[in-house]
């Protein structure tokens, strides 16, 4: 089945023959009884926001930047569906997910300065860093277990990246700093770790306890407080333990969130 996609371009529904399934074949992801069914529905979502986006003041109006909000609102709605164990709740959120993948894609075909991309481009985008990543898959690469395949994705994002051999810059230049101060730590912690950085560069203290001249809020030469010495050091324990830091402290707070209830609805039962 074709259905009309963005600006008059066609849209071949999965499973049907299309640009390079003769080249990939059986590696071709998704292949298998019912693949085609699977993929109806993502049609239908790109139909209906092509609708919306014509059709509803509200959706019409909307830019890549006053969408942001949700983009990461519906993020962390999906990531606390996942720690609460709600199935139902967490296909949902998945859903509001989606759907700002495929609004931003929407909003980007418009464009006409030569810098639009629709969501196929996005999903073809996706499609072939997967294959890339996977030589063990979709090549001839031999792969151990586990281990070997992510120094495999590593090394082949480097290459991609234009780096050589994961080199620092590259493997630290690409970490989004927009992301909360936990994650980011960890994030720039593994990412040196696998390009060679000592362990005890993540010792930051030293840098704390040497204030620079006129200094007067704590911080040392680093610009580095010995607060903020001791989170980073801190979450360099969580690596070697195992656990993520931004979870841990996430299932503190509900921990804290709910002792606080407790509290509060003591108080209640209690007025004196």
């Amino acid at each position: 089945m074709v259905v009309p996609g963005t600006h008059g371009d066609q849209v071949t529904e999965p499973g049907a023959a299309g640009p390079g399934t003769a080249e990939r074949g059986a590696a071709e992801p998704g292949a298998g009884p019912g693949a085609a069914e699977r993929g109806a529905a993502l049609l239908r979502l790109v139909e209906v926001m092509d609708t919306l986006r014509v059709s509803c003041p509200w959706d019409a109006k909307q830019t890549h930047e006053s969408l942001a909000p949700y983009l990461l609102e519906e993020c962390y709605e999906a990531l606390e569906a996942l720690e609460t164990g709600e199935s139902a709740a967490l296909r949902d959120e998945l859903g509001d997910v989606l759907l700002q993948v495929v609004f931003h894609a929407r909003v980007a075909a418009e464009r006409t300065d030569g810098t639009g991309f629709t969501i196929d481009d996005v999903a073809a985008g996706i499609v072939e860093k997967l294959i890339r990543r996977h030589p063990h898959v979709f090549g001839d690469v031999q792969v151990s277990g586990p281990e070997d395949v992510k120094r495999n994705w590593d090394a082949i994002k480097a290459a991609e990246r234009g780096g050589q051999g994961g080199a620092l810059p590259t493997a630290l230049g690409s970490v989004p700093f927009g992301q909360p101060a936990l994650s980011l730590a960890a994030q720039l912690q593994r990412r040196a770790d696998r390009a060679g950085a000592p362990a005890e560069l993540t010792d930051l203290a030293g840098a704390a306890d040497d204030p620079a001249d006129g200094a007067a809020d704590g911080r040392g030469a680093d610009d580095v407080s010995e607060i903020g010495a001791a989170l980073f050091s801190l979450v360099a324990r969580a690596r070697a333990a195992g656990v993520d830091p931004e979870l841990e402290l996430r299932a503190a707070a509900r921990s804290y969130r709910e002792r606080v209830n407790r509290w509060a609805e003591e108080q209640n039962r209690d007025p004196a």
